[in-house]
């Protein structure tokens, strides 16, 4: 077939984009709430080549093909989006947000932008009011050591999931360990006109700002925690 029979049914370069052996696997991962950063050097570089003609792809499902000020990709659904989503639970965005935080900090580049679970949820009890915190895992919470435990637990479901979604990267085969990416800026964008982004960042997790980040464009519901927030499905 011709490239002017192909314009008659779709742009060319649209066409050349979803049949590039590349497009299905990506597809899916965008629908599923990935954000795909520098680091996935054949994806961005697929999405920087066919930026343009896959905005018009998406449109069509009420969805919107975004490139972030710091050059991650990901899809914003609108209120109108023909595809299900589902989104983060309140810990999970705090988390996300001291991801952020870490992120910004002066230890990020001391530590080759490594940091530890622990290093986390340490950062975590510093910064967040413990006691809200452990209402999140259980409205009656004593304080006590199970549900500190308890807690700790959470937040390792939360990194996992933020994981899913692009926002870092475990060191190996070694969980404990991972690398943030610049994703987590989904969780800050109120730092990013800021003359200090990491304070602005600091006052948004003492403050417990609440973002409706959208976890994902979701066909079913894979939050498994009692107290996660699920819109539009």
């Amino acid at each position: 077939m011709s490239s002017t029979n192909i314009d008659l049914i779709m742009p060319l370069k649209l066409a050349q984009a979803l049949a590039n052996s590349l497009f299905p696997s990506l597809d899916s991962q965008l629908r599923a709430g990935r954000h795909i950063g520098f680091d996935e050097l054949d994806n961005h570089a697929f999405l920087m080549d066919f930026q343009e003609p896959l905005e018009e792809f998406y449109r069509r499902y009420n969805v919107e093909l975004i490139r972030a000020t710091e050059g991650f990709f990901y899809l914003r659904p609108r209120s109108t989006t023909l595809i299900p989503r589902s989104v983060l639970s309140q810990l999970d965005m705090i988390v996300g947000k001291i991801l952020c935080y870490l992120y910004l900090s002066p230890e990020r580049l001391a530590h080759q932008g490594i940091f530890s679970q622990q290093d986390l949820y340490a950062e975590l009890i510093t910064l967040a009011d413990e006691s809200k915190l452990l209402k999140l895992v259980n409205q009656r919470s004593s304080g006590s050591d199970l549900d500190k435990q308890k807690l700790q637990e959470k937040v390792r479901v939360s990194l996992n999931r933020l994981r899913r979604l692009g926002m870092l990267h475990f060191i190996g085969s070694d969980s404990s360990r991972f690398r943030i990416t610049e994703a987590v800026f989904r969780f800050g964008t109120d730092v990013r006109s800021g003359d200090d982004p990491r304070q602005a960042q600091l006052r948004m997790i003492q403050d417990s700002e609440a973002m409706a980040v959208e976890k994902g464009l979701l066909g079913h519901n894979d939050d498994t925690e009692a107290d996660a927030v699920v819109d539009n499905k």
